[in-house]
């Protein structure tokens, strides 16, 4: 075993979201194991936020990555909101490398995005209707992350196969 990936789906999607799905059958091809945690429960939160219950996700999310850093090398890679989530928990428990696809560098009073000084690879689209890719493309620079920007809109549904291979790029690097 190389190490182990947290794959953490975005905002009212789920653990079997054809992305996530991709990065975990790449993480098994190259030998790490993997996790889907379930957000659902928490996106249906609306009471407490438009995105649902952002504090008890970081908190799951948290508690897996303690657990598996504890055990070897870990990976978060997240989508949108699992992006989000990806970044801040990567402050608190040592990763090896972030993989983030469509990351929203701000969401209204949430904290501004941030993340470990690890690599980071990130995937998005020129046409992201959620998330500017000039915002994207500017919190990349000082960190030196890997940037693929693609013809495609938030939800990268154009690019699943090059998101898996931009993952795979990273994990092939550990």
């Amino acid at each position: 075993m190389r190490g182990h990936c947290i794959l953490s789906h975005g905002f009212e999607s789920g653990p079997d979201a054809t992305k996530v799905t991709a990065l975990a059958e790449v993480a098994e091809q190259l030998g790490w194991t993997h996790e889907r945690p379930d957000y659902t429960d928490l996106d249906a939160r609306r009471v407490v936020s438009e995105l649902g219950d952002v504090p008890t996700r970081l908190q799951r999310l948290h508690a897996l990555a303690r657990e598996a850093a504890a055990r070897g090398p870990l990976v978060l890679a997240g989508s949108s909101l699992g992006a989000w989530i990806s970044g801040q928990v990567s402050l608190q428990v040592p990763v090896v490398g972030l993989f983030l696809m469509a990351p929203p560098v701000s969401m209204g009073p949430a904290p501004t995005l941030d993340a470990a000084r690890v690599p980071v690879s990130i995937i998005h689209g020129w046409d992201d209707e959620l998330i500017p890719a000039q915002q994207v493309i500017d919190w990349a620079h000082p960190r030196r992350a890997r940037v693929l920007m693609v013809d495609d809109s938030h939800r990268l549904s154009a690019h699943v196969a090059a998101s898996a291979e931009a993952f795979a790029e990273l994990l092939r690097r550990f």
